[in-house]
């Protein structure tokens, strides 16, 4: 009892650590724009001067010059992306967006001074690019700067060494009206505090490459120089995109998809000690623990929690519960067989082990995919995919799995079988009497006997949807269409008609109007808007319907660039599924496989496409997702089909029986799965945010018809494909003599005669 109570405390203690660690680090989490308000614009970087090309060292240049002069703005922590030869830069919790827009569109500006502010020369004097880290003699990091025009140089450096102080100061954007080297001289090279970057004593005039020297660490010369290149480096930026959201707005969703986990959670974790008693509150307590890694992770990298990755991070405790619905389905199959709780909770970890790791492998695979190739709240999502698989592996495959065993090998629930995992102990067989297992589920269902019937289902299915694909279309969002999104905040209930007439008379075309929550509207139009358009826009609002309004731009260049990484990523992550599965398994397996998955996206849109449900970049996000989560399905019957065919000890396999013998294994492992993971998601569709729904919607008609084509469409395939390899046979051999089927039998005198 004594070793029980130890291992019942190590729980414990666990997951007090984790509660404790979960707490302060949801407070302190990066919140993004859409939970706290913000400005997020995408830029192109195109060359000041004509005839240059945009490279990487023009790009990297402009990215530092951006991450300083964000800091003027006071932004903590910006999020800023290199895209190609774009930038895309996000300002969670700025209240000015046209301040934060004048700011970054500025070219960059880096000027030498005295140390009365007057202009000595501009960054036209240097080497583009030519500032490196460097050494003086003793070893120190200085800053050296390469001279293109070195008789400039030598006339300024000269006029600064006759001074009385005979100082000369580097700037970065200076302005003429707020600074003054006199009330920055104590921070300037101050990186973070001034844009004051170094000032130097001038002792005679110079025509050649110089160093800055001073009390530098390595880091700080490495940041000096970026900002240097960066200001000596200037390229304009092209507005192609830009969005704004209101603070209010942002906690409004945040609070309702925090509620909706929470209830999402709860749920499960009923269920979970509803179905499997102790063995589930013990799975119950890590998911507590799982979700506190998780977000400790995410934390821990610096991640900006958005809607969707609250999102993912509530479908990854969904998802991750699964290990041990499979591993807890498992051990009561061995139960059944009349193993000992101890035996039985060895071999099911043991047996489904395989199952989980493939499911979790592929997934990551499609997360990866997700993350190279998507953008902006997309891959967030798949960032925190990512982290979700590893903390599923780490704490539901790792910890839970491994604390239930220990918990088993103390002995005490050996005879409370029903009570540990629910198990009723007159279904335990006595095997050293001669009793057979007796409890089976679904012994009488034929998954198999109307595989065609299915089929031609599945076929009818995917020909309806491909017409109504064709005929209707997708109702393709901002993101895929381009143009303009205009969210209002309004008290007053706005008619559509009204607004659709009024913006139409001010010359744009509206193809959409959408009633969302807490007195939110969202009004699309496929003009693509400048900035006095936008003004133009809010101030209508304000002034007809006293009415906030922000305006997000999708230009062309970001539609074509969304819609290719859309397709490369579908493409790419259904090639590395087919590759996994055909080398994990064999060929057959990943040509199903992926029949199954085409069909499940396919139905998905299809539904998207009947009830009219908008498409947008995070649509994406969800398909991957739903191909994630039905490979994880596909998987655990493909493993058990494939381990039940090694059982076979005859030559002869009879697929068929495999087929329903291996279904009717799982079918109830599917059943408990798939309701965990649709709890959250349907708490998230009726109690989340708005911003995400169709999003929530994508993921509950995918899991749903990817659980129903896993057991109905890809094993049935697969019985399809191997029933036609065995009718072909091995090919027989050529051999250099010819044989007969009937051959006399020869005569020879001594032998047979």
């Amino acid at each position: 009892m004594k070793k029980l109570w130890s291992k019942i405390l190590l729980l414990l203690a666990v997951f007090v650590v984790a509660v404790i660690i979960l707490i302060p680090v949801l407070k302190e989490m990066k919140l993004g724009m859409d939970l706290q308000g913000g400005f997020e614009v995408l830029y192109n970087i195109e060359p000041l001067d004509e005839g240059e090309t945009v490279d990487d060292e023009m790009v990297n240049a402009t990215y530092q010059t951006l991450t300083k002069r964000i800091d003027v703005l006071g932004v903590l922590e910006p999020n800023i992306t290199i895209e190609g030869k774009q930038i895309r830069v996000g300002l969670a919790g700025i209240d000015n967006a046209d301040e934060a827009r004048e700011v970054l569109s500025q070219t960059a500006s880096l000027t030498f001074r005295d140390t009365s502010d007057n202009l000595l020369m501009t960054s036209d004097v240097l080497q583009s690019g030519g500032v490196r880290v460097s050494q003086d003699e003793s070893g120190n990091p200085v800053v050296a700067l390469s001279i293109k025009d070195r008789d400039a140089f030598y006339e300024a450096t000269k006029k600064v060494s006759e001074m009385e102080d005979n100082r000369i100061v580097i700037w970065l954007d200076f302005n003429q009206a707020t600074d003054s080297f006199s009330s920055e001289e104590a921070n300037c090279g101050s990186l973070n505090d001034s844009r004051c970057l170094s000032v130097a004593t001038v002792s005679q005039g110079f025509s050649s490459d110089v160093i800055i020297q001073g009390n530098f660490e390595e880091e700080e010369v490495q940041n000096l120089v970026d900002l240097i290149n960066s200001g000596s480096m200037p390229a304009k930026l092209v507005e192609v995109s830009s969005e704004s959201v209101e603070a209010s707005f942002g906690a409004n969703s945040l609070e309702k998809t925090v509620v909706a986990g929470i209830v999402g959670v709860s749920l499960i974790c009923l269920l979970l000690i509803a179905l499997y008693r102790i063995a589930g509150l013990i799975a119950s307590l890590g998911v507590v623990i799982y979700a506190a890694l998780t977000f400790f992770i995410f934390w821990l990298i610096g991640g900006t929690l958005t809607l969707p990755g609250i999102a993912a991070a509530i479908i990854g405790i969904g998802m991750a519960v699964d290990a041990n619905v499979i591993s807890f389905s498992r051990i009561k199959e061995e139960l059944y067989e009349g193993k000992s709780l101890t035996l039985a909770t060895k071999l099911g970890n043991k047996n489904s082990l395989s199952s989980i790791m493939d499911g979790n492998l592929t997934t990551l695979i499609v997360a990866i995919i997700l993350f190279i190739f998507g953008q902006s709240s997309v891959k967030g999502f798949a960032t925190m995919l990512i982290i979700t698989i590893f903390s599923t592996l780490l704490i539901m495959v790792g910890f839970t799995r491994w604390i239930t065993r220990k918990i088993v090998e103390t002995g005490v629930f050996e005879d409370k079988v029903k009570l540990f995992i629910g198990v009723n102990p007159k279904d335990i067989p006595n095997v050293s009497k001669g009793e057979k297992r007796t409890k089976y589920f679904y012994k009488k269902l034929d998954f198999v006997k109307r595989r065609k019937v299915f089929l031609s289902i599945a076929a009818v299915i995917a020909v309806l949807g491909i017409v109504s694909l064709g005929v209707h279309g997708l109702n393709l969002g901002v993101d895929f269409r381009g143009g303009t999104a205009i969210t209002v905040q309004s008290d007053e209930n706005l008619k559509e008609t009204a607004v659709k007439k009024d913006i139409e008379k001010m010359g744009f075309d509206v193809y959409d109007f959408e009633i969302g929550n807490a007195g939110a509207y969202t009004i699309k139009i496929s003009d693509t808007l400048n900035k006095d358009e936008e003004n133009d826009i809010k101030a209508y609002f304000s002034d007809n319907y006293d009415a906030s309004a922000d305006v997000g731009v999708i230009s062309d260049i970001v539609k074509n660039e969304l819609i290719k990484n859309a397709i490369i990523s579908l493409i790419l992550a259904s090639l590395a599924i087919i590759i996994y599965i055909s080398l994990r398994f064999k060929f057959s397996y990943g040509i199903s496989c992926i029949i199954a998955l085409l069909l499940n996206v396919l139905v998905t849109m299809a539904l998207f496409c009947i009830f009219n449900l908008e498409v947008s970049s995070i649509f994406i996000a969800a398909i991957l997702s739903i191909i994630g989560y039905s490979v994880n399905d596909i998987i655990i019957t493909f493993d058990r089909i494939r381990e039940n065919i090694n059982k076979t000890k005859t030559k002869k396999v009879d697929y068929k029986m495999i087929v329903n013998e291996s279904l009717r294994e799982v079918f109830n492992r599917s059943i408990i799965t798939n309701v965990t993971t649709l709890i959250p998601i349907v708490a998230l569709i009726f109690l989340g945010a708005h911003d995400i729904i169709n999003f929530n919607l994508a993921l509950l008609f995918g899991i749903v018809t990817g659980t129903l084509s896993s057991i109905f469409v890809a094993s049935q395939i697969w019985l399809e494909i191997e029933k036609r390899n065995k009718k072909k046979g091995k090919k027989e051999k050529k051999m250099w003599y010819e044989v007969k089927d009937d051959v006399d039998e020869l005569s020879i005198k001594g032998i047979n005669s």
